[in-house]
């Protein structure tokens, strides 16, 4: 429903001057602009919290995010903001990146928060959520998809580029939709921590993928999946 033809009423079109004033109309509708997402995973956390504050990163998580950070600081690029999962492990990792970004502006949302977005196929035995999880964490995970990966709006006019802070099943998920792809195979692919996945949204609404989990700026031992 992003089309420019979704956009306007075609009720209201001037039977005179119909086809020029659609055309007029329908170019002011156009998006002009590439937006570059940037789906950044969280840095490595305590596992044995049992609480979401208690969750915090580790140590190893910490240099991870300030690598991360150091990463995007260095692609020369003006970042318009970072939008976080609210989830203290993202949050950590959003405030330490943003060191090495001054002057982007951050903002917390809780459609980023981990969860179950779909049932995987094939199914896995190492991971089985209940039931309801899926209605509700994927509910939530689609509503973040289709309020933040569309392409520009048109009074956008030039080139944009965001950083999302959030999880893996939500990064693999949106990836998924993105290009797609039956999103039932979001589990079929991994992302390291602190790793950075990069899609492009042209104007006509096409979508690609320029890097997926990519943590080759770390040295090797400092890459982690947990």
């Amino acid at each position: 429903r992003r089309e420019p033809l979704a956009l306007i009423n075609l009720k209201k079109k001037n039977e005179e001057t119909g086809e020029e004033e659609l055309a007029s109309r329908l170019d002011h509708c156009k998006a002009k602009a590439t937006r570059h997402i940037f789906l950044i995973r969280h840095s490595q956390y305590n596992l044995d919290g049992r609480a979401d504050k208690d969750r915090t990163l580790t140590p190893l998580g910490r240099e991870q995010a300030e690598l991360t950070g150091q990463r995007l600081a260095s692609l020369g690029l003006k970042f318009d903001q970072i939008i976080h999962s609210s989830m203290t492990r993202a949050t950590e990792t959003t405030e330490i990146i943003s060191k090495h970004l001054p002057g982007v502006k951050k903002i917390s949302t809780d459609l980023l928060r981990e969860g179950a977005p779909i049932e995987p196929d094939p199914p896995v035995s190492h991971w089985k959520p209940e039931a309801v999880q899926y209605y509700e964490d994927g509910a939530r995970i689609e509503a973040a998809f289709r309020n933040f990966i569309h392409r520009a709006d048109a009074k956008q006019e030039e080139d944009s580029y965001e950083i999302f802070v959030c999880h893996a099943n939500v990064i693999r998920y949106i990836v998924c939709r993105a290009l797609q792809f039956p999103p039932e195979g979001w589990l079929r692919m991994s992302l390291n921590n602190g790793s950075i996945t990069h899609l492009v949204i042209r104007p006509n609404g096409r979508v690609a993928l320029r890097a997926l989990g990519d943590t080759g700026f770390m040295p090797p031992d400092k890459i982690t999946r947990t």
